[in-house]
């Protein structure tokens, strides 16, 4: 088994801590999720699992952990762009007479064996392939313990089914990161929950030996219970404090008006107030002893615009010759693509057919329009999100007062603290960029959306609110998507894609 004894987290930078006493044991068997916040310190976590030496200079620890003389495989979030440069075969890194153990590997994990052999750069492979070679060198080593970080990150829908059953057929312990609900729901049998709470001060954490619906299920009664109980305490407290403030007032007003010619009324209203002086004071430490309402990161206070768009209008029809990656290989055949008004439309579809590129043709073709307003968010944010542009000039960049008011307080109901809305977006975690985006769309009333896997770095217990956020939207969605929850929930149709050309799933 791998233990965690009392483990603390601290960043370097500026001793924040990510993570507070935590103690935790993974046993063969367990497949345990982590989940949390995007820079809540789930990745580190995994990394100092991994490797202490993985943390150095950005974070420092305190604690222990014990990995007994289990051989652990470590799958991090991304590969280096010199990893990606490599090519397959070098990338395996197996001498060519134990090239065999890749081959049974990557079959292991439904690649072709013959893969292995091949010299083009890992790059070009689709974001499931890379995810599968990338399993098959780990298993190479035999490991009896597996940490994944995000490993459904750009893998097609077909993809996330094969990792849900790779995960529950291994016989060690899983320990992982993912925002995939579905996947969580599938596959996780214990939770550690990783949390920000008071302004993000103070590091948080549940360990919860249940299954992911389950745990979701407790907390959402949990925090029913605790909403309940602290605005009856907060409303009986209330009345507490106005019953004092009459009381106070009136003493005060008796004492203002008092003659000298009365000393004795005097020393007792002196003596009056003395104690209504008290009973403030004590009121005080009532106060802080009061049930705070809970807070969370599901807890995004936000809506869109109502979304004008005639009915039956048709927004879009696209007449696509096929698609071509940027090589000139052609990746599909001709289709057309048509959208009406109030349409919430999915584009599904394996790894490289050119989903992301139908969607830019999309932006280009509707771009020009004056009938309709536009919000492209693409799956890199930078596309659109300059890295030194801070929140604020994002949401408010002529400066004005009102703007930045209004930015600021939207900002604020997506649980933006104060350094984060005046810090770079460079700084800002995938889940705060795409919370950006959102904020834009609230903001500025656009009436078409088209989305780049919109919810790929909502946290699980944020994905609900952004779904239910975007099945109300009244306008006109096209997204790309493999979140299965999001196409099931938010798109009432489905459309595939493939070398054939475009069709209804």
């Amino acid at each position: 088994m791998i233990q965690l004894n009392d483990i603390s987290i601290f960043l370097t930078a500026n001793g924040r801590a990510l993570v507070d006493g935590l103690s935790f044991t993974l046993n063969p068997g367990d497949r345990t999720v982590i989940i949390g916040e995007e820079g809540n310190g789930k990745s580190t976590l995994l990394k100092l699992i991994a490797d202490p030496k993985l943390i150095e200079g950005h974070a420092e620890y305190t604690g222990g952990v014990s990995r007994g003389k289990h051989r652990i495989g470590y799958l991090k979030q991304e590969l280096e762009d010199d990893e990606n440069a490599l090519p397959v075969r070098g990338f395996i890194g197996l001498p060519d007479d134990e090239l065999w153990r890749a081959e049974a590997e990557a079959a292991r994990v439904g690649l072709d064996p013959a893969l292995v052999h091949e010299t083009r750069p890992v790059s070009t492979l689709s974001g499931g392939e890379r995810v599968k070679l990338r399993l098959a060198k780990i298993l190479c080593s035999e490991p009896d313990m597996l940490l994944l970080d995000e490993p459904t990150n750009d893998i097609d829908l077909d993809t996330l089914e094969w990792l849900e059953g790779f995960i529950n057929g291994f016989e060690g312990g899983v320990l992982f990161v993912s925002h995939d609900e579905t996947l969580i729901e599938n596959t996780a049998t214990a939770v550690i929950h990783l949390e920000h709470v008071h302004h993000k001060k103070v590091a948080r954490h549940t360990v919860a030996n249940v299954p992911y619906r389950e745990y979701v299920d407790r907390r959402s009664r949990a925090f029913a219970h605790q909403a309940q109980v602290s605005a009856f305490e907060h409303a009986e407290f209330k009345k507490k404090e106005e019953r004092w403030r009459e009381i106070y007032e009136k003493v005060d007003s008796a004492q203002r008006s008092l003659t000298r010619q009365d000393p004795s009324t005097g020393r007792l209203l002196k003596k009056k107030m003395h104690s209504v002086l008290s009973q403030g004071r004590r009121l005080e430490k009532e106060r802080e002893e009061l049930t705070e309402a809970p807070v969370s990161e599901w807890q995004i206070d936000l809506s869109l615009p109502e979304a004008a768009l005639p009915r039956r209008k048709e927004i879009l029809r696209f007449d696509c010759p096929g698609l071509f990656a940027p090589d000139g290989r052609r990746l599909t055949e001709g289709f057309t693509l048509n959208v009406n008004a109030g349409e919430h439309v999915a584009l599904i579809g394996k790894n490289g057919v050119g989903k992301t590129t139908l969607l830019r043709l999309v932006e280009k073709e509707l771009g020009e329009r004056k009938d309709i307003r536009l919000f492209y968010m693409p799956q890199n944010y930078f596309e659109m999100l300059d890295e030194w542009e801070t929140p604020v000039d994002f949401l408010a960049p002529t400066g004005e007062k009102d703007a930045v008011t209004r930015a600021r307080t939207y900002l604020g109901s997506v649980r933006f603290t104060k350094d984060e809305m005046e810090n770079p977006a460079s700084r800002l975690s995938g889940g705060q960029k795409a919370k950006l985006f959102f904020v834009k769309m609230a903001l500025e009333g656009y009436n078409v959306l088209l989305l780049d896997e919109p919810t790929r770095n909502f946290s699980p217990l944020s994905n609900p609110v952004i779904r239910n956020i975007l099945r109300g939207f009244g306008g006109c969605i096209i997204a790309v998507s493999h979140d299965r929850k999001f196409i099931g929930e938010v798109c009432e149709r489905v459309l595939k894609l493939d070398v054939n050309g475009l069709a209804e799933a």
